[in-house]
Protein backbone atom coordinates (compact mmCIF):
# COMPACT_ATOMS: atom_id res chain seq x y z
CA UNK A 1 0.00 0.00 0.00
CA UNK A 2 1.17 3.80 -0.69
CA UNK A 3 2.19 4.55 2.77
CA UNK A 4 6.02 5.85 2.10
CA UNK A 5 6.50 5.63 6.05
CA UNK A 6 8.81 2.86 5.50
CA UNK A 7 6.67 -0.41 6.56
CA UNK A 8 8.02 -3.42 5.27
CA UNK A 9 5.44 -5.75 3.41
CA UNK A 10 6.02 -9.67 2.85
CA UNK A 11 4.87 -11.05 0.58
CA UNK A 12 2.80 -14.42 0.27
CA UNK A 13 5.51 -17.11 -0.26
CA UNK A 14 4.76 -20.71 -2.03
CA UNK A 15 8.33 -21.62 0.19
CA UNK A 16 7.83 -24.89 2.53
CA UNK A 17 4.62 -26.58 0.73
CA UNK A 18 4.87 -29.92 -0.43
CA UNK A 19 5.36 -30.81 -4.69
CA UNK A 20 1.68 -32.48 -4.50
CA UNK A 21 -0.14 -30.05 -2.78
CA UNK A 22 0.38 -27.90 -5.87
CA UNK A 23 -1.88 -28.21 -8.39
CA UNK A 24 -1.53 -27.25 -12.53
CA UNK A 25 -4.01 -24.76 -13.86
CA UNK A 26 -6.95 -26.32 -14.91
CA UNK A 27 -8.93 -24.83 -17.37
CA UNK A 28 -11.84 -23.49 -15.28
CA UNK A 29 -8.62 -21.72 -13.89
CA UNK A 30 -7.61 -20.32 -17.30
CA UNK A 31 -11.14 -19.39 -18.06
CA UNK A 32 -11.49 -17.21 -15.08
CA UNK A 33 -7.86 -15.55 -15.87
CA UNK A 34 -9.51 -14.77 -18.89
CA UNK A 35 -12.47 -12.98 -17.68
CA UNK A 36 -10.46 -11.30 -15.03
CA UNK A 37 -8.12 -9.88 -18.09
CA UNK A 38 -8.65 -6.11 -18.45
CA UNK A 39 -9.33 -4.04 -21.66
CA UNK A 40 -8.58 -0.49 -21.93
CA UNK A 41 -10.39 0.38 -25.04
CA UNK A 42 -9.04 3.69 -26.77
CA UNK A 43 -10.72 5.86 -29.53
CA UNK A 44 -7.91 5.76 -32.06
CA UNK A 45 -6.26 9.18 -32.94
CA UNK A 46 -7.29 10.66 -29.65
CA UNK A 47 -6.57 14.33 -29.95
CA UNK A 48 -3.41 15.83 -29.57
CA UNK A 49 -1.37 12.78 -30.52
CA UNK A 50 -0.69 10.06 -33.47
CA UNK A 51 -2.65 6.85 -33.38
CA UNK A 52 -0.13 4.48 -32.18
CA UNK A 53 1.84 6.66 -29.93
CA UNK A 54 1.35 7.88 -25.97
CA UNK A 55 -1.18 10.42 -25.65
CA UNK A 56 0.71 13.67 -24.55
CA UNK A 57 -0.48 14.64 -20.97
CA UNK A 58 0.24 17.43 -18.75
CA UNK A 59 -2.73 16.49 -15.87
CA UNK A 60 -4.39 13.48 -15.31
CA UNK A 61 -7.28 13.75 -12.99
CA UNK A 62 -8.15 10.27 -11.78
CA UNK A 63 -11.45 10.10 -9.68
CA UNK A 64 -12.37 6.69 -7.79
CA UNK A 65 -15.90 5.74 -6.32
CA UNK A 66 -19.13 7.23 -6.22
CA UNK A 67 -18.95 10.43 -4.48
CA UNK A 68 -15.86 11.40 -6.22
CA UNK A 69 -16.74 10.67 -9.18
CA UNK A 70 -20.32 12.71 -9.18
CA UNK A 71 -17.91 15.87 -7.84
CA UNK A 72 -16.20 15.74 -11.03
CA UNK A 73 -19.48 15.41 -13.14
CA UNK A 74 -21.24 18.30 -11.01
CA UNK A 75 -18.18 20.79 -10.89
CA UNK A 76 -15.84 19.87 -13.63
CA UNK A 77 -16.99 17.81 -16.69
CA UNK A 78 -19.29 18.47 -19.47
CA UNK A 79 -20.48 17.22 -22.69
CA UNK A 80 -19.14 20.94 -24.82
CA UNK A 81 -16.13 20.92 -23.56
CA UNK A 82 -14.59 17.27 -23.01
CA UNK A 83 -15.05 14.48 -25.22
CA UNK A 84 -14.60 10.73 -24.06
CA UNK A 85 -11.42 8.81 -24.96
CA UNK A 86 -11.47 5.67 -23.86
CA UNK A 87 -13.09 3.11 -21.95
CA UNK A 88 -11.83 -0.18 -19.17
CA UNK A 89 -13.62 -3.21 -19.58
CA UNK A 90 -13.66 -5.35 -16.80
CA UNK A 91 -15.00 -8.47 -14.31
CA UNK A 92 -14.98 -9.59 -11.30
CA UNK A 93 -16.71 -10.83 -8.15
CA UNK A 94 -17.66 -7.31 -7.67
CA UNK A 95 -18.70 -5.62 -10.60
CA UNK A 96 -19.01 -5.53 -14.62
CA UNK A 97 -18.27 -2.52 -16.51
CA UNK A 98 -18.54 -2.62 -20.35
CA UNK A 99 -17.37 0.55 -23.25
CA UNK A 100 -20.98 1.96 -22.59
CA UNK A 101 -20.60 5.45 -22.33
CA UNK A 102 -24.07 6.56 -21.27
CA UNK A 103 -23.83 5.37 -17.48
CA UNK A 104 -26.27 6.53 -14.72
CA UNK A 105 -23.97 7.82 -11.25
CA UNK A 106 -24.71 4.49 -9.42
CA UNK A 107 -23.73 2.70 -12.23
CA UNK A 108 -19.95 0.85 -12.41
CA UNK A 109 -17.72 2.01 -15.57
CA UNK A 110 -14.23 3.51 -15.75
CA UNK A 111 -14.05 6.35 -18.95
CA UNK A 112 -11.68 8.55 -20.04
CA UNK A 113 -12.15 12.30 -20.75
CA UNK A 114 -9.84 14.75 -22.95
CA UNK A 115 -10.25 18.43 -22.70
CA UNK A 116 -11.18 19.80 -26.03
CA UNK A 117 -9.13 23.26 -25.61
CA UNK A 118 -6.35 21.59 -24.31
CA UNK A 119 -5.93 17.96 -25.48
CA UNK A 120 -2.94 17.26 -22.50
CA UNK A 121 -5.31 17.14 -20.15
CA UNK A 122 -7.33 14.34 -19.51
CA UNK A 123 -9.14 12.92 -17.06
CA UNK A 124 -10.76 9.28 -15.18
CA UNK A 125 -13.82 8.59 -13.46
CA UNK A 126 -13.90 5.23 -12.23
CA UNK A 127 -16.96 4.05 -10.08
CA UNK A 128 -16.29 0.26 -10.56
CA UNK A 129 -14.32 -1.54 -8.21
CA UNK A 130 -10.64 -2.71 -9.34
CA UNK A 131 -9.95 -5.87 -7.91
CA UNK A 132 -6.23 -6.52 -6.48
CA UNK A 133 -5.20 -8.65 -8.53
CA UNK A 134 -6.64 -6.33 -11.86
CA UNK A 135 -4.70 -2.71 -10.33
CA UNK A 136 -1.60 -3.94 -11.84
CA UNK A 137 -2.99 -4.59 -15.64
CA UNK A 138 -5.32 -0.97 -14.65
CA UNK A 139 -2.28 0.72 -14.37
CA UNK A 140 0.26 -1.49 -17.12
CA UNK A 141 -2.39 -0.24 -19.09
CA UNK A 142 -3.82 3.06 -18.21
CA UNK A 143 -0.27 4.90 -18.44
CA UNK A 144 0.94 2.73 -20.69
CA UNK A 145 -0.85 5.16 -23.54
CA UNK A 146 0.19 8.07 -21.18
CA UNK A 147 3.67 9.86 -21.65
CA UNK A 148 4.91 10.23 -18.56
CA UNK A 149 6.97 13.30 -19.28
CA UNK A 150 5.89 16.84 -17.36
CA UNK A 151 2.76 14.61 -16.01
CA UNK A 152 1.05 15.30 -12.69
CA UNK A 153 -1.27 13.24 -11.41
CA UNK A 154 -4.55 14.73 -8.94
CA UNK A 155 -6.28 11.70 -7.45
CA UNK A 156 -9.87 12.14 -5.72
CA UNK A 157 -10.96 9.00 -3.51
CA UNK A 158 -13.37 8.68 -0.17
CA UNK A 159 -12.99 6.20 2.19
CA UNK A 160 -14.82 5.45 5.36
CA UNK A 161 -14.32 7.33 8.55
CA UNK A 162 -13.90 4.29 10.62
CA UNK A 163 -10.67 3.62 8.80
CA UNK A 164 -9.23 6.82 10.58
CA UNK A 165 -6.56 6.25 12.48
CA UNK A 166 -6.04 8.65 15.51
CA UNK A 167 -5.89 9.19 19.29
CA UNK A 168 -9.93 10.98 19.06
CA UNK A 169 -12.77 9.63 19.23
CA UNK A 170 -13.52 9.21 15.52
CA UNK A 171 -17.24 9.83 16.62
CA UNK A 172 -15.96 13.63 17.39
CA UNK A 173 -14.48 14.46 14.28
CA UNK A 174 -16.19 16.95 11.82
CA UNK A 175 -16.59 13.79 9.52
CA UNK A 176 -16.67 14.14 6.15
CA UNK A 177 -13.10 15.85 5.58
CA UNK A 178 -10.32 15.65 3.46
CA UNK A 179 -6.32 14.54 4.05
CA UNK A 180 -3.76 14.33 1.25
CA UNK A 181 -0.95 11.96 0.36
CA UNK A 182 1.95 12.79 -2.29
CA UNK A 183 4.69 11.78 -4.04
CA UNK A 184 8.23 13.07 -3.27
CA UNK A 185 7.94 14.58 -6.68
CA UNK A 186 4.82 17.08 -5.61
CA UNK A 187 6.65 20.12 -5.01
CA UNK A 188 2.95 22.25 -5.25
CA UNK A 189 0.80 23.59 -1.99
CA UNK A 190 -2.03 20.90 -1.14
CA UNK A 191 -5.65 22.18 -0.25
CA UNK A 192 -5.72 20.13 3.07
CA UNK A 193 -3.95 18.61 6.01
CA UNK A 194 -1.42 16.04 4.99
CA UNK A 195 -2.40 12.37 5.98
CA UNK A 196 -0.92 11.42 9.51
CA UNK A 197 0.42 7.80 10.20
CA UNK A 198 0.16 5.55 11.08
CA UNK A 199 -2.85 5.70 8.36
CA UNK A 200 -2.61 3.90 4.97
CA UNK A 201 -4.59 4.28 1.78
CA UNK A 202 -5.67 1.37 0.03
CA UNK A 203 -7.22 -0.03 -3.57
CA UNK A 204 -6.92 1.82 -6.99
CA UNK A 205 -5.65 5.18 -5.29
CA UNK A 206 -3.37 3.70 -3.75
CA UNK A 207 -1.79 1.48 -6.22
CA UNK A 208 -2.01 4.78 -8.65
CA UNK A 209 0.16 6.87 -5.77
CA UNK A 210 2.48 3.77 -5.63
CA UNK A 211 2.88 3.49 -9.57
CA UNK A 212 3.46 7.69 -9.27
CA UNK A 213 5.71 6.93 -6.51
CA UNK A 214 7.78 4.75 -8.58
CA UNK A 215 7.58 6.36 -11.99
CA UNK A 216 8.87 9.64 -9.98
CA UNK A 217 5.82 11.17 -11.04
CA UNK A 218 4.57 14.42 -9.33
CA UNK A 219 1.02 13.14 -8.08
CA UNK A 220 -1.51 13.68 -5.10
CA UNK A 221 -4.09 11.82 -3.42
CA UNK A 222 -7.10 13.53 -1.74
CA UNK A 223 -9.22 11.17 0.34
CA UNK A 224 -12.35 11.94 1.75
CA UNK A 225 -13.37 10.70 4.91
CA UNK A 226 -16.87 10.23 5.72
CA UNK A 227 -19.57 7.87 7.34
CA UNK A 228 -21.98 7.92 4.38
CA UNK A 229 -21.06 5.26 2.09
CA UNK A 230 -23.92 5.92 -0.36
CA UNK A 231 -24.14 9.03 -3.11
CA UNK A 232 -24.05 12.33 -0.70
CA UNK A 233 -24.08 15.98 -1.26
CA UNK A 234 -22.17 16.69 2.03
CA UNK A 235 -19.24 13.96 0.86
CA UNK A 236 -19.20 15.30 -2.87
CA UNK A 237 -19.18 19.02 -1.31
CA UNK A 238 -16.18 18.56 0.73
CA UNK A 239 -13.99 18.00 -2.19
CA UNK A 240 -14.59 21.58 -3.09
CA UNK A 241 -11.29 23.08 -1.68
CA UNK A 242 -9.99 21.08 -4.76
CA UNK A 243 -11.60 24.10 -7.07
CA UNK A 244 -8.83 26.82 -6.33
CA UNK A 245 -6.17 23.95 -6.64
CA UNK A 246 -3.78 24.44 -9.59
CA UNK A 247 -4.57 21.25 -11.79
CA UNK A 248 -8.46 22.10 -11.34
CA UNK A 249 -9.22 26.00 -10.88
CA UNK A 250 -9.53 26.73 -15.04
CA UNK A 251 -11.44 23.55 -15.26
CA UNK A 252 -14.34 24.79 -13.08
CA UNK A 253 -17.67 25.53 -13.97
CA UNK A 254 -19.94 27.66 -13.65
CA UNK A 255 -20.92 26.90 -9.85
CA UNK A 256 -24.73 27.92 -10.15
CA UNK A 257 -25.24 25.19 -13.26
CA UNK A 258 -22.47 22.69 -10.82
CA UNK A 259 -25.44 23.02 -7.87
CA UNK A 260 -28.16 22.44 -10.48
CA UNK A 261 -25.90 19.64 -11.97
CA UNK A 262 -25.11 17.92 -8.91
CA UNK A 263 -29.28 18.17 -7.78
CA UNK A 264 -29.93 16.03 -10.99
CA UNK A 265 -27.24 13.44 -10.45
CA UNK A 266 -28.38 13.09 -6.58
CA UNK A 267 -32.16 12.43 -7.16
CA UNK A 268 -31.03 10.61 -10.71
CA UNK A 269 -28.92 8.27 -8.27
CA UNK A 270 -31.65 8.13 -4.79
CA UNK A 271 -34.42 6.94 -7.70
CA UNK A 272 -31.93 4.32 -9.41
CA UNK A 273 -31.29 2.89 -5.47
CA UNK A 274 -34.93 2.85 -4.85
CA UNK A 275 -35.54 0.31 -7.62
CA UNK A 276 -33.18 -2.11 -6.11
CA UNK A 277 -34.89 -1.68 -2.45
Amino acid sequence: MATFFGEVVVAPSRAGVDDEEETEETAEDREIRRELEITVLWTPGAAGSPAEEPLRCSRFIVAVGHNAVAFLSAFILDSVCWNIVGAVKLWNEWCQTTNATSVLPTDSFCLFYQLISDPTVLLCQCSCYVAEDQQFQWLEKVFGHIGKKGLQVTILSTCPVAEYKTQESTLTLPSPFLKALKTKEFKEEVCCPLLEQPNIVRDLPAAVLSYCQVWQIPAVLYQCYTDIIKLDAVTIEAFKPLLSSKPLKNLVKDISESTKILKKLLTTGETHNNIYI
